[in-house]
């Protein structure tokens, strides 16, 4: 283990599980259709990877960049779109692919803005939830894992850009980040 981590909360194998689990359920409520999946870049790319690896159905893909955080540890609640779809999605079943719901304010507008587009369908999935640091509802079709309020790196998550590539989803230590301002992995 990585010498910044407390410890693994969720491990290689119980993440792959997971993720087939949830690329199952999707194919069978999207059977018959084609889906565009919007992944949000950074952190739900490798994520993004493996499940859509696990559909069978026919798949787009697309991307979006957002910030709500800046240089701060806690969100703004002003969220910045840094890249927009590449696609009109009027007409099309979407589904949202995010690495973490935390506050859920970044998540919501993402919901907000895209209906506003005019999708047939608008789904959200995300491989972590953290219900407790919720400030807004919102609702989470597919979701991977329920964890505790904690900082945590890998499996695409980052701090301060490092620790994406670690397969394994990882409490990173306390002092590592604390007294710094940077918190990148919260949406």
């Amino acid at each position: 283990m990585h010498e910044d981590m407390e410890r693994v909360l969720i491990a290689e194998d119980e993440i792959a599980r997971r993720v087939r689990e949830l690329g199952a359920e999707i194919s069978r409520d999207y059977a018959g259709k084609e889906l565009l999946v919007v992944g949000i870049l950074k952190g739900a790319v490798i994520f993004m990877a493996d499940l859509v690896r696990c559909l069978n159905i026919p798949v787009r893909l697309d991307f979006m960049a957002v910030s709500s955080y800046g240089a701060s540890s806690e969100s703004s609640g002003v969220v910045r779109i840094l890249k927009d779809l590449e696609q009109n999605i009027e007409g099309l079943d979407v589904l949202i692919v995010e690495d973490i719901v935390d506050t859920g304010l970044t998540l919501n507008y993402l919901r907000e803005n895209l209906l506003t587009r005019g999708p047939a369908s608008l789904k959200i999935c995300t491989l972590l939830d953290k219900p407790s640091r919720r400030k807004v509802d919102v609702q989470v079709d597919y979701n991977g894992f329920v964890i505790p309020d904690e900082f945590v790196v890998g499996y695409g998550l980052d701090y301060n850009g490092r620790y994406r590539h670690l397969r394994d989803i990882l409490i990173l230590k306390r002092q590592v980040y604390s007294g710094k301002e940077q918190r990148e992995n919260c949406s």
